[in-house]
């Protein structure tokens, strides 16, 4: 009997133990972890479950009160009452879910201006911590008093985010600096609810169709593991110089430089940014900055981002993004970089075909690249899809470029994922949100705008520059179908990107003409030919096409520059284009 007590005590001892080990694990997590955040929650179910009755009482209490509201007709006088009653669910509900409302803040085409200006709060106006314990936070981590490390720092916090909070310091050197404190005790509240999440979406899936629910739960766990990676510090900060050094070349795009002396896991301190939020259009312009331009910027850094670079900000909200007036016009400044993301190099490439082939109405061509993207698996009959893509897509563009929004495109994508079997990878979820999140912010600037006015120049720019193999041999893709040129796409691109006031016809055509000569060239050189004289015709209607939209552009002095140009770069004779250069008072441009 003796044995058998001491045997119970002892298993006893072991699961406390495991508890205690489990615990302590779970919050020390540096890193994403959905099997050991279930382990942790499925021995608490008295956790789970006063979560899910919180959740669910507040939300469907809101829901009740829409609705009393609509019965009693006084919807239009408490609709204020009601968008400040969901702000303060959302902001009583956590992180997780301050979160989802940072993202419909951005978003004036979705949610109602009256709960658009509440959710816009979430942003910065959240609720401070106390200071004693942030001060706490910030001796213990850098290991030094708060007087030592700052010649002075404000007594509050100037901003309040989901995660942190902010204050302004200035460092012993005389530097303004912002000073980010980590919120406590932040992993108790975020696995709970990725946990819920995760159990939501798993429980949610087969039930909606076909497979709109395909990779639910990883979607999930792809913003978790944003979260994790959010809430280190130092994680940010390298996120930061990476991000810099992308740019570096790009006096439009700032970023704060990082004090590394100053930093750790749950402290960050950078370089003091003074600038405008997005929606204070009229702060921009009393600063002298076109909120026009700082669209332009915005819209070209997030496609640089996610076409050349492939590593892009995943959280552009107005708390995030700042525009700092400067004597040519303004910058768009980025000030917050835990949620980042990286998209590989096949990835990129193929985003800028989808792009292209949407424009010019390739559907076959199109639904290749959603397979390769991801949002239709590998052996999928693609044809029975094409007509389907065709009909949805087909008037997106009305009779006109300018009429594409990406939201137009999200909501006629959502319409063919109850019909066909597409998908959306959990790497993707980011990307939409990103570029739909932009969209909204360049919505709230300007009512009218239109993403492809910027988008398409853009990528027909960098298809006509071609500035790499892989992106030239993606042109001779675009201009080339079954075997022939295609001489409308070659003058829609040239019509599209000169749209875009930055885009100079000459140093495009130079690098052409240098690709022509080039070994590499050899091909197209082939291919034109036989292209201006297919059919058993001279195409001389489709040259002067061309020569029409170019014209006004090329004048005859820099035409002659561009030739002698690229023929300086492939000829043995380079060494006598200086002299013939003088000779003819033409200076090369190089």
């Amino acid at each position: 009997m003796q044995a058998s007590l001491l045997g119970d005590c002892d298993s006893l001892i072991e699961k406390e133990a495991d508890s205690t080990v489990a615990r302590t694990s779970l919050f020390q997590l540096k890193r994403y972890d959905s099997t050991a955040i279930a382990n942790h929650y499925r021995v608490r179910p008295w956790r789970v479950i006063w979560r899910s009755l919180r959740i669910t009482f507040l939300f469907v209490g809101f829901i009740l009160g829409l609705k009393w509201d609509d019965w009693q007709r006084v919807a239009d006088r408490n609709k204020f009452k009601r968008a400040t009653q969901l702000r303060q669910i959302l902001t009583t509900l956590g992180p997780t879910f301050i979160k989802v409302g940072q993202a419909l803040s951005t978003r004036p085409d979705l949610i109602r201006r009256d709960f658009l200006d509440e959710l816009t709060k979430l942003q910065d106006q959240l609720p401070p911590f106390p200071n004693d314990i942030a001060f706490r936070i910030i001796e213990t981590e850098l290991d030094a008093e708060v007087d030592e490390i700052f010649a002075k720092i404000t007594p509050n916090p100037i901003a309040a985010a989901s995660l942190g909070q902010v204050y302004r310091a200035t460092l012993k050197n005389g530097e303004e600096v912002a000073v980010k404190v980590q919120r406590p005790n932040l992993l108790p509240t975020l696995t709970l609810d990725l946990y819920l999440m995760r159990w939501a979406a798993g429980w949610l899936a087969p039930w909606l169709p076909l497979n709109l629910g395909h990779d639910l739960t990883l979607i999930v766990d792809e913003f978790g593991t944003k979260l994790f990676e959010e809430i280190d510090y130092l994680n940010e900060g390298r996120n930061a110089e990476k991000f810099a050094a992308n740019f570096r070349n790009d006096s439009s795009v700032k970023v704060p430089r990082i004090h590394w002396q100053q930093t750790s896991q749950h402290v960050l301190v950078l370089e003091w940014i003074n600038g405008y939020k997005l929606t204070d259009v009229e702060g921009i312009r009393a600063a002298g900055s076109d909120p026009n331009a700082i669209i332009r910027i915005g819209v070209t850094s997030g496609l640089r981002q996610l076409l050349e670079f492939g590593f892009f900000h995943a959280d552009p909200h107005p708390g995030n993004l700042f525009a700092v007036p400067t004597p040519s016009g303004g910058q768009m400044a980025y000030i917050d970089f835990g949620m980042m993301d990286q998209l590989e190099e096949e990835a990129k490439e193929t985003l800028v075909d989808a792009v292209v082939h949407l424009i010019n109405k390739d559907y076959i061509d199109l639904a290749h690249d959603f397979v390769k993207l991801g949002f239709l698996a590998p052996g999928t009959d693609i044809y029975p899809i094409v007509p389907a893509l065709e009909a949805v897509l087909g008037d997106i563009m009305g009779e006109s470029v300018v009429n594409f929004n990406f939201k137009t495109i999200t909501d006629r994508f959502s319409e063919l994922m109850y019909e066909y079997p597409f998908r959306v990878p959990a790497k993707f979820a980011l990307i939409i949100r990103s570029l739909v999140t932009q969209e909204g912010l360049a919505l709230t600037l300007d009512p009218n705008f239109k993403i492809v006015e910027i988008a398409y120049p853009y990528v027909a720019r960098r298809l006509l520059t071609g500035e790499s193999p892989r992106l030239r041999r993606r042109l001779i893709d675009v201009l080339f179908k079954d075997g022939k040129f295609q001489w409308h796409r070659l003058e829609n691109m040239i019509t599209i990107a000169r749209s875009d006031s930055n885009f100079d016809i000459l140093p495009t055509a130079q690098l052409g003409l240098q690709y022509l000569l080039s070994d590499e060239g050899q091909f197209l050189r082939r291919q034109l030919l036989i292209a201006l004289t297919e059919d058993d015709r001279l195409h001389t209607e489709e040259v002067q096409r061309l020569w029409q939209l170019v014209k006004d552009d090329i004048k005859p002095a820099r035409l002659v520059t561009a030739a002698l140009g690229a023929f300086a770069e492939l000829s043995p004779a380079a060494a006598l284009i200086p002299t013939v250069s003088s000779l003819t008072g033409i200076k090369l441009e190089r």
